[in-house]
């Protein structure tokens, strides 16, 4: 960003936090002014890390004027309190996912920022990846012919053998947790959803931490959801906390008219890209450009900060967050009642970035 640094501020300073931290330091035009969590200790030896303040709670942290964006980093429920406050104080925020668990806090929070001038951008980033908008390219240009079918497999292991706190994630579910980044890349190519069918259920329901302690598996570790895009497109997504990452059935499949795309993976910024045109062998397709990080954390504050100062439109939107929170409450429903669910929410459709048009 060509403009005077942004001081922005974590709130959560977890399992992620210093791969958020370690990454602001690539962007010249955004400062890591601060940190805070519920665990001080965790607070301080984050911030000692990378010399930045320790602010003794959240309040402290929105009370300073210095702070422009705030990063929400707090566990799944906490997001939409967090977020709101912050945008009440005057923030711009930038959420890990999920946004928020209901489609009415989501709503709720791209009103507050609306209402407040204020930038709301949240997780999943994966459409400003290499990958991503060299696949979005070629849908441009034609070359699937019309999609109409796309499958996106989602198999994120069992959180229990590698995460400390592997709880929270297992009561949010693998939809909420790791499908949204399937969902976000396929609505931002092809459009928004407008109808949802799905089926679920809990494949492990006694799970042990690494430490030892039992705990049950209440939501459903196992979707399975199709969701019909406003264009026609059926996107048939997998997701689960049970089968081990790599999986073979992985990454997301377009299939189209003239031909078929293969993204091995819809969660990093590189990967492979193949293609194959109408019943020819699938080939690898060389990205645009090659990615400068595979996985850069704060890519996504980096556009919101910048968006914030210089204005437009930007790929990780609230709003664009706020219906893949509705796509995934509708699954669940659905799941629930055994049948269709309809999507109400539109969102700004996303232009591709300046060096992938």
């Amino acid at each position: 960003m060509n403009i005077e640094p942004v001081n922005v501020a974590i709130v959560g300073c977890g399992h992620i936090a210093a791969g958020y931290a370690e990454d602001l330091r690539r962007y010249p035009g955004l400062v890591l002014r601060g940190v805070t969590d519920l665990d001080p200790a965790r607070s301080r030896a984050l911030a000692a890390d990378f010399g930045c303040r320790s602010y003794r709670d959240s309040d402290a942290l929105l009370a300073d004027p210095e702070v422009a964006v705030v990063v929400n980093l707090t566990s799944h429920r906490a997001h939409v309190r967090v977020t709101r406050s912050a945008l009440e104080a005057g923030k711009h925020v930038f959420s890990e996912k999920p946004m928020a668990l209901r489609t009415a806090e989501a709503r709720s929070l791209n009103t507050v920022a609306t209402a407040g001038n204020l930038r709301l951008g949240a997780a999943p980033i994966v459409l400003l990846g290499e990958l991503a908008q060299t696949a979005w390219r070629m849908v441009r240009n034609g070359r699937l012919g019309t999609v109409r079918l796309a499958y996106a497999e989602v198999n994120w292991g069992r959180m229990e053998r590698w995460h400390a706190a592997p709880q929270p994630f297992y009561d949010a579910g693998p939809l909420f947790d790791v499908g949204v980044y399937p969902l976000t890349l396929l609505t931002g190519i092809l459009g928004p959803a407008v109808r949802v069918t799905a089926s679920a259920t809990t494949l492990l329901k006694q799970r042990w931490t690494r430490d030892g302690q039992r705990f049950s598996v209440e939501s459903p570790d196992f979707v399975v959801a199709v969701v019909e895009l406003v264009d026609g497109t059926l996107v048939r997504l997998t997701t689960n906390f049970y089968v081990a990452d790599p999986a073979r059935q992985r990454g997301v499949e377009l299939h189209g008219d003239e031909g078929s795309l293969w993204l091995s993976t819809w969660f990093a910024f590189g990967g492979r890209l193949e293609h194959s045109p109408l019943g020819e062998p699938y080939r690898d397709v060389p990205l645009i450009r090659t990615p400068q990080v595979t996985l850069p954390w704060a890519a996504g504050i980096e556009e919101l900060a910048r968006v914030a100062v210089e204005g437009g439109a930007h790929l990780t939107s609230g709003a664009h967050a706020a219906h893949v929170v509705e796509i995934v409450e509708a699954a669940l429903h659905s799941a629930r009642s055994g049948t269709p669910v309809e999507v109400q929410s539109r969102f700004p459709r996303p232009q591709p970035l300046s060096w992938a048009a």
